[in-house]
């Protein structure tokens, strides 16, 4: 596929995999710009209720964005650079609130701690690493470890900023401080992976993702006001058909038949 990524739709999952393993899959531009395209397309799809994002087998998951590409940046118009925004190559910067699911393989750096940072699960082989590489090829950190900050403790994602790629988690470290949720050894991560995007397209797709979208409004609210915005959440949602094929499903001891649309 172009930029490098090979893409899969496979029942109601839409696997994602990075495809530049000789550059441990470094994020060039053709490969934000394919990523980007892809989860607007998931968002757009009602077939589509899991997004899995893995990385072509190696020593790396992705080491983060290409340095040559960054010299350019650097050489850009950073005004007109700083109008674009955050890059949209994850589903929550794309506003895509479908759940995301990230298998990660070997080390993840840099702009792949995005990855890290805006899925819902994240899970990791045992020879997984993460490290925050930016200052020591001179850019500013000022992006992922904020997102990262909504995970792991304030301390754990400072070191990796200040200290760079001499900061290096392993996976137990990662689990420990809640970067990952599982640790598997390599050779059972992507069955792990499958497994788990297929319970997500058990449950019903509509109640997902507004869920996921009143989760993450809430951070950025205080709590009272968080708790009034799911309360709306939870009382609209009642006038959705999937509200009440749940329980009847439930009660008829039969598989619920959810309604494929796209709430969010």
């Amino acid at each position: 596929m172009p930029g490098n990524i090979i893409v899969e739709e496979r029942g109601h999952v839409l696997h994602l995999k990075l495809d530049n393993p000789e550059r441990l899959n470094a994020l060039d531009r053709d490969m934000f710009v394919a990523l980007e395209q892809e989860f607007t397309h998931a968002g757009q799809d009602p077939n589509i209720r899991v997004i899995l994002i893995s990385a072509t087998e190696g020593r790396g998951f992705c080491s983060g964005a290409d340095v040559s590409g960054l010299k350019t940046g650097a050489e850009g118009d950073a005004e007109e650079q700083r109008k674009q925004g955050v890059p949209p190559f994850t589903a929550r910067q794309a506003k895509i609130f479908k759940p995301t699911i990230c298998a990660v393989n070997g080390i993840c750096a840099g702009a792949g701690l995005h990855f890290v940072a805006d899925s819902d699960i994240v899970i990791a082989s045992e020879s997984a690493s993460f490290t925050d590489t930016h200052v020591n090829v001179g850019q500013v950190s000022a992006l992922e470890p904020i997102g990262l900050m909504q995970r792991a403790s304030l301390s754990t994602v400072l070191r990796m900023v200040i200290l760079g790629k001499a900061e290096r988690l392993d996976a137990q470290k990662a689990l420990e401080q809640n970067l990952v949720s599982e640790v598997m050894p390599a050779d059972k991560l992507m069955n792990r992976a499958w497994e788990l995007a297929e319970i997500v397209c058990g449950v019903s797709p509509a109640s997902v993702q507004r869920s996921l979208k009143a989760i993450y409004a809430s951070l950025e609210m205080p709590l009272e006001e968080a708790y009034e915005n799911g309360l709306d959440v939870l009382f609209k949602h009642r006038e959705h058909p999937d509200a009440l094929e749940g329980p009847r499903a439930f009660l008829e001891k039969r598989i619920a038949n959810w309604t494929m649309d796209d709430p969010a």
